[in-house]
């Protein structure tokens, strides 16, 4: 098997797409899977590899860690030439994506694709919903040439099947390195380097934007009781357009890191006691699963993939989307109650220790095999 793959992230990036495309062509490569990767220049300097073939870009407006890339169609054609792909798989509809589709279909070459972004729920968030019905219109003709659709989640699954994007929808799913997002990485640096003296910390971790609901972890934070409030931190980890407006709003009980990755970042989940994590937009949600790794109970919103996450009472609670006073509640009831932190904190450990990555890979070469059988009978 030798597949071409095209996105408009890609590690160095820190997105979630990035992170699963970079664990993606690691498992290639430990498989000894040949592959072409054409992806957008990093907004940092990368080492150049092999396998890597990077453009010219410039960032996509509603969403900058998302880039469009400007390819080089002569430079592309002779590489896919030469190295004679078997199954391409795009993975963002835009200009990469667009090539490859289209190189694909003059050779006549097997394509799947998957879908990792509800760009439309980001429109309301910009105030450009008008431009949702194109956007369906566009995925739902892009899509139509390929052999499977793979999604992350059920729901978003059940989204795309209800705009008619594609009949073959598969779940590809997402694991957490166990060993890494750990509870024993608890220290109490945490609370050092940020001067953190209240017995609770509240943690949120992701793009500091519009469309992750950021001011509901604030309004959260603020309509907590006075006896729990005075006795909790709120840490506000990531970068993102809102953060210098949002910073410059004075509270000692807040703190901003700003973005954060490594094993910083694991030492302050496992350092917090609750997460909570409001964005109804995720396909996916992969900080929750990073968070319940790292034995937190986690507050979230009742939609897209964090709703699978997220057995309510059990590893977390789930809070109708945007609902401040549902989520202040919930982060109360567990602020308040250590016994209750652990309870739930240890079953979301156990839930996601259950997520692994090798399985999830496996799974997703076993359907690929399925699209190459298919497709060598009916061309014999």
């Amino acid at each position: 098997m030798r597949i071409a793959i095209f996105s408009d992230t890609y590690a160095p990036e820190i997105n979630g797409v990035a992170k699963t495309l970079k664990r993606y062509t690691n498992y290639l490569e430990a498989r000894g899977i040949e592959y072409k990767l054409f992806v957008p220049e990093s907004s940092t300097p990368v080492p150049t590899v092999p396998q890597v073939q990077r453009f010219t870009s410039i960032p996509f407006v509603l969403y900058p860690e998302c880039r469009i890339a400007l390819p080089n169609p002569l430079h592309i054609r002779q590489t896919l030439d030469d190295f004679n792909p078997s199954l391409i798989h795009i993975a963002t509809p835009f200009n990469l994506g667009l090539f490859g589709l289209h190189y694909g279909k003059k050779h006549n070459i097997p394509m799947v694709a998957s879908y990792h972004t509800h760009f439309d729920d980001y429109l309301e968030y910009y105030h450009l919903t008008f431009l949702q019905k194109w956007i369906w219109k566009y995925m739902s003709w892009f899509h139509r040439y390929f052999e499977k659709v793979y999604v992350p989640s059920e729901s978003t699954r059940e989204k795309l099947l209800s705009q008619q994007i594609h009949d073959k929808i598969e779940l590809w799913g997402r694991g957490v390195d166990h060993s890494f997002f750990s509870p024993e990485k608890q220290t109490s640096k945490i609370r050092e380097k940020y001067n953190i003296k209240e017995k609770n910390i509240l943690l949120y971790v992701g793009r500091i934007s519009p469309e992750k609901d950021v001011q509901v972890v604030l309004n959260t934070f603020h309509k907590l009781p006075e006896k729990i409030k005075k006795d909790t931190h709120l840490l506000m980890v990531g970068d993102g357009p809102l953060l210098k407006q949002l910073s410059e709003l004075e509270c000692e009980q807040i703190t901003w890191t700003g973005f954060m990755e490594g094993n910083d970042l694991a030492e302050v989940y496992a350092s917090s006691n609750v997460f909570i994590f409001p964005s109804s937009t995720e396909t996916f949600g992969n900080v929750v699963l990073e968070a319940q790794s790292s034995g937190l109970p986690v507050i979230g919103a009742r939609a897209g993939g964090v709703q699978h996450l997220i057995n309510h009472g059990q590893n977390g609670f789930l809070c109708e989307p945007k609902n401040t006073q549902e989520f202040a509640r919930y982060t109360s009831l567990l602020l308040d109650d250590c016994q209750l932190q652990q309870k739930l904190g240890d079953h979301a450990c156990q839930f996601a220790n259950a997520q692994s990555w090798e399985q999830i890979f496996d799974r997703l070469l076993a359907s690929f095999e399925d699209v190459l059988k298919k497709k060598q009978r009916i061309t014999a």
